[in-house]
């Protein structure tokens, strides 16, 4: 203990365990002014300053609630469009299945009419009650077509409509034929509901 007082500096309170260096020595006090320096560089420092307001902002500011009703607008919205895409493709693809069907039964309407148009005319009881039996059937499948919504496309006269006739030659307009209309009919089309269900083959006038 006498030591350590010995040892201290005239003036200075010696330190309990003997070190020289006390709350108040040179060291102390020439770091301080470093100290007070980085705080106000800290203090005037932009990114610093916005980074404090923003969190301070955050601890202030209150929870926003959900919009709970909007979801749910926007949720019922999204079901009825897929139920309505839904009822669109179903349709959709029962009408294709009916029209694939009713093409099937055009192409056989199609052969009974050939093979009428192919007869021999001459009258005889056997070619007769034959005849009458393949027209009874052509007949049948007409009116069946016709059920179903199935009727002949005009062509001869009518004039050309890329909607509804396919033209596969133009031919210069004959007497009584304007120019633009349908001159022969090289296949009989088919219409269903407004639409094409199989397009006329035709020959038209040219311009």
């Amino acid at each position: 203990m006498i030591e350590d007082i010995r040892d201290a500096a005239p003036g200075e309170p010696a330190s309990p365990g003997g070190d020289k260096k006390g709350p108040g020595s040179a060291r102390d006090k020439a770091d301080e002014p470093l100290a007070a320096e980085e705080d106000a560089g800290a203090a005037n420092d932009p990114a610093v300053a916005f980074a404090a307001e923003t969190a301070s902002a955050e601890r202030l500011a209150p929870a926003a609630e959900p919009d709970y009703k909007d979801r749910w607008l926007r949720a019922e919205a999204e079901i009825q469009n897929t139920r309505r895409r839904a009822v669109r493709d179903r349709e959709e693809s029962v009408r294709a299945a009916e029209e694939r069907i009713l093409l099937d039964m055009v192409e056989v309407l199609d052969d009974l009419e050939r093979a009428l148009a192919a007869m021999p005319q001459e009258p005889g009881a056997g070619s007769s009650a034959w005849a009458q039996g393949v027209a009874l059937t052509a007949q049948r499948l007409r009116d069946a077509l016709a059920r179903r919504g199935v009727t002949p496309i005009a062509t001869v006269g009518e004039p050309f409509d890329p909607a509804y006739h396919e033209a596969l030659l133009e031919v210069e307009a004959p007497k009584g034929i304007r120019p633009g209309a349908v001159v022969q009919e090289v296949q009989k089309g088919y219409a269903r509901d407004n639409r094409a269900l199989r397009a006329a083959r035709v020959v038209v006038a040219r311009h």
